[in-house]
């Protein structure tokens, strides 16, 4: 079949290349497609109870993520000048396409009760600009007094404030979002230069707008770091620009391919998914390393440039869809997660490794068809004195030092097993941004001055409709809100109850700060409800939003601090359930905790249990293709082993320097587990044909093996490691882990790969389980490097 396959590349290869070339023209026009993804990654499946509930709560009581805050805190915000200042620009948010409403203090809205239409009334504070410093500090004196405001834009005690900007739901989805973000802080920075008063900025939607800008900088930058540094490994390994650059160019292809994917299948660009060429860069390149080598291999032993391409393909194609297969395997066990921005990361990047091997094994036979045969000069990395010590050093080590080797790994795999104990799982809403970022200080400020800012909603079960009208139901929901508004990391509540004491104060004939009390009787409770019910305008549709459209469902939203999920759970429950629980004990009513931040911190539980389940997959999986290909057990169990001990290692390093398990270094350990076979795969294949010539003769086979493919291996190796290490300069954690951690698993699965798994094969192979062995493949995997033995 590979011998036909080599016969058919090399004789239609103009109409191969033809084809290629449409192909990839047609997916560049779907690359055009793909667009950055503007939602929160939702991890939770959709048929996950939370989640269920938490869609029910966002038809009936809309978004809850949807808050873009602006926060302050100088005394000099409340002179007369830097007041107008603010004044105009709470007045041009407000007049922004895409904001629904705007709540500050120029802004401040307060109920008033109108006679003589029976209803409530919801009349500005600030009317007008101030014109003098008294009219502000009088109208500041009447703004202290309405307390449903307190602790939501402004802090009693120290004076912050904040400028709380509702986002249109169908901006929030869209690409309008972004800029309609970068308008506001255009806004917010001419403020602050005009007055001298330092902004700070969160909200989820801001977060998400920074992290979606990041994203895009980062493709971009990566991207071509990448090329540029495995330019340069590759210059450096064959001494020629001519390998480099169709390399280069064949990546190219596979990175159209990559984007056109995403985008026909309609996949947006997320934080993972934005990174997929970048990665596909790093694994394409070793296909590029073993043909090239085996061709200049071929090359050396034929001195017949066509037979050596066609040996290339024949030999060598068998084994590349193999390691390409193991890779694949690696990525698509994703597709066990439940989730779908991994699914969609596992998808795609399992289609295109299948490509980067079709395209590699077009691509290179036809172009090098073209160009003049290797010099000396370009073989010459076969033939390095230092690089043929170092082989010879781990064939020493395979022959000699057996014992040692078992020794010492026995030694690191235990203190690693003892640093895998060590791992802590901990996600914050922010988790992958550095600490340093502009982002988590603004956080900070909002967390020490409004308890934070991230939203959390408990959805109260009244046990009857119209329980508006129940007092002993409220009295109890109002002792429910004190608790909880003792509570700390947690802002003050906003509610029914809430309402109801605003409206309570309205209806006074003197506002004072003892008149915000629920209604005493039933008599003023139905009061307030002819008042609200029935009518239109900004306080009837304020009242309806604390409840469903049958009174029974009542809404109380909180905001709190980005405590990570550790110290959530801990909070959740050691605190707000027990409060709960006590304040609705003896009644008939139970409630329900949701919420964006909930949701998101039970996703990345549900993410690190699931990509666990993936590895487990991927080693399974992997290691049922090498018993396949192998047809053996004991080969099989080698294999796996070698690999997982990199895995270990790169866990026990986690635990001992700290670093939480979380989705993003979760998802390393799968993919480097199928990279890292890889290597093994090659080695093996070289080891089982080696072993008929040298009459089934294990240690001659293991060092045949080693010769032959060391170089190979050291070079993808060294390849993968300088790819991978680039993403530790990138400003998401997501993507520093992805690459610190994954570097140093490849590093130490490639000295497993030429220490400890030779030594293994010396030990535990009898060498002669491969002569039952029959079938195309096998008889492929036969012809590979029939090289010198």
């Amino acid at each position: 079949m590979w011998e036909k396959t080599a016969e058919i590349i090399l004789k239609y290869r103009l109409w191969l290349v033809g084809i290629l070339a449409l192909g990839t023209a047609a997916m560049g026009y779907q690359a055009r497609k793909a667009e950055l993804s503007y939602d929160f990654v939702k991890v939770v499946p959709q048929k996950d109870p939370e989640m269920i509930f938490f869609k029910y709560f966002l038809q009936t009581f809309g978004e809850d993520g949807n808050l873009f805050v602006i926060g302050l805190k100088d005394s000099a915000l409340y002179r007369w000048n830097n007041f107008q200042h603010f004044y105009n620009l709470a007045e041009q948010i407000q007049l922004l396409q895409g904001v629904s409403q705007v709540l500050s203090l120029p802004t401040l809205q307060e109920l008033y009760k109108n006679e003589s239409a029976k209803r409530f009334e919801l009349h500005r504070v600030f009317k007008t600009m101030p014109r003098s410093q008294e009219e502000v500090d009088s109208l500041l004196t009447q703004v202290r007094l309405i307390k449903f405001y307190e602790g939501q834009i402004w802090n009693p005690h120290n004076g912050a404030t904040m400028i709380v900007v509702a986002i249109e739901r169908k901006t929030l989805g869209s690409a309008a979002r972004d800029p309609l973000i970068f308008k506001i802080i255009r806004l917010a920075s001419e403020f602050s230069a005009k007055t001298g008063i330092q902004v700070h900025y969160s909200g989820i939607p801001y977060i998400r707008t920074i992290v979606a800008k990041s994203v895009k900088e980062e493709l971009n930058f990566f991207l071509v770091l990448s090329l540029a540094v495995t330019f340069a490994v590759m210059y450096l390994f064959f001494r020629s620009g001519l390998p480099a650059f169709f390399s280069m160019l064949l990546i190219g292809i596979v990175v159209t391919w990559t984007l056109g994917t995403l985008g026909l299948l309609g996949y947006k660009i997320t934080m993972l998914t934005g990174l997929l060429p970048s990665i596909l860069v790093v694994i394409g390149i070793p296909n590029c390393i073993y043909l090239l080598t085996k061709y200049h291999q071929e090359y050396l032993q034929t001195h017949d440039q066509n037979q050596a391409l066609k040996n290339v393909v024949k030999k060598i194609g068998v084994v590349t869809l193999i390691t390409n297969t193991t890779t694949a395997v690696g990525f698509l066990a994703l597709l066990a997660v439940d989730v779908a921005i991994l699914r969609e990361f596992g998808i795609v990047a399992g289609i295109n490794i299948f490509n980067t091997f079709l395209i590699s094994l077009i691509f290179i036979p036809t172009v090098f068809s073209y160009l003049p045969p290797p010099s000396l000069q370009n073989t010459g990395h076969l033939q390095r004195r230092r690089m043929r010590q170092l082989l010879e050093w781990f064939v020493q080590i395979a022959d000699n030092h057996r014992s040692k080797v078992y020794a010492i790994c026995l030694i690191v795999v235990v203190v690693s097993f003892v640093g895998l104990l060590k791992i802590k799982a901990v996600s914050y809403m922010v988790d992958d941004l550095p600490n340093d970022s502009q982002v988590i200080s603004d956080l900070l400020f909002f967390e020490e001055n409004f308890a934070g800012v991230m939203p959390l909603e408990i959805v109260v079960n009244a046990g009857k409709p119209k329980a508006m009208r129940d007092l002993k139901r409220l009295r109890a929901l109002g002792a429910l809100e004190d608790s909880l508004r003792k509570l700390p990391y947690l802002s003050p509540p906003l509610s029914l109850i809430t309402f109801l004491k605003a409206a309570n104060q309205a209806l006074g004939t003197v506002k004072t700060a003892s008149t915000y009390a629920l209604p005493a009787s039933s008599g003023e409770l139905l009061t307030i409800e002819r008042y609200t019910r029935g009518h239109q305008g900004k306080a009837a549709a304020l009242a309806s939003s604390f409840s469903d459209s049958t009174g029974q469902h009542l809404r109380i939203s909180l905001k709190m601090a980005d405590l990570g999920s550790v110290r959530t759970d801990s909070l959740m429950k050691a605190a707000i359930l027990p409060c709960i629980e006590k304040a609705l004990e003896g009644t008939s009513m139970t409630a329900r905790v949701t919420g964006t931040t909930l949701l998101f911190l039970k996703g990345n539980q549900y993410l690190i249990a699931n990509m666990r389940q993936s590895l487990f997959i991927a080693v399974g999986l992997i290691g049922l293709i090498i018993g396949l290909l192998f047809k053996n057990m004991r080969i099989m169990l080698l294999t796996v082993i070698t690999n997982l001990v990199p895995i270990l290692i790169t866990a026990g390093m986690m635990g001992y320097l700290g670093i939480p398990l979380k989705p993003s270094t979760a998802l390393i350990f799968s993919i480097a587990f199928g990279i890292a076979v890889d290597d093994a795969v090659h080695y093996l294949a070289r080891y089982r044909q080696a072993l008929k010539v040298t009459g089934f003769n294990v240690a001659q086979s293991v060092r045949i093996a080693i010769y032959e493919t060391g170089i190979s291996m050291i070079y993808t190796s060294l390849v993968l490691l300088a790819g991978f290490v680039l993403f530790t300069w990138s400003d998401f954690g997501a993507t520093q882990a992805l690459g610190a951690l994954t570097s140093s698993t490849l590093l130490m699965a490639m000295l497993t790969n030429l220490i400890l798994l030779p030594c293994l094969l010396n030990t535990f192979s009898k060498g002669t389980e491969d002569k039952a062995e029959t079938g195309e493949i096998a008889e492929a995997i036969d012809a590979y490097i029939n090289g010198k033995p």
